[in-house]
């Protein structure tokens, strides 16, 4: 069974249960971080909890907040997150492909609930290319 991390703040939460549902049919187990309510919360908590448990579980995690940016910049904090904020397919693809991002980052204001399922599976289906881009991710890496 494939497995997955995701998180959201308040802003993001209903595309955070509509996504995971679909997970879930899809076949994934999913650990949810929270948050679990629309009341007011603070982001980066759920953002670092959600990193470190892909740094030390090795699985592909997903973040949601209003416009994914903030999500994104706590996540990228992280040593060994590579977390990208998509807005379309493209973007899902191409970030897998050649910057091996391991966090998707979402904006639940900012796109529909189809897009985003259409770029979940992308992220999650799109395999690594490796080659000159592993030359560039080792260099992110430092």
């Amino acid at each position: 069974m494939k497995s997955i991390h995701m998180a959201c703040d308040h802003a993001g939460i209903e595309l955070k249960e509509t996504l995971r549902a679909h997970l879930e049919k899809m076949g994934y187990t999913v650990t949810d971080h929270g948050t679990y309510s629309k009341e007011s919360c603070d982001y980066p908590v759920f953002a670092h909890a959600l990193c470190n448990a892909v740094e030390a579980e090795d699985v592909p995690g997903i973040l949601i907040c209003g416009t994914g940016i903030g999500m994104s910049i706590a996540a990228n904090r992280h040593k060994g997150i590579r977390a990208a904020l998509c807005g379309c397919e493209f973007q899902a693809r191409a970030t897998r492909q050649h910057n091996n991002a391991n966090v998707l980052c979402l904006g639940e204001r900012v796109i529909g609930q189809g897009v985003a399922l259409d770029i979940a599976e992308l992220f999650l289906n799109t395999a690594f290319e490796g080659g000159r881009h592993l030359r560039r991710i080792n260099q992110i890496e430092g």
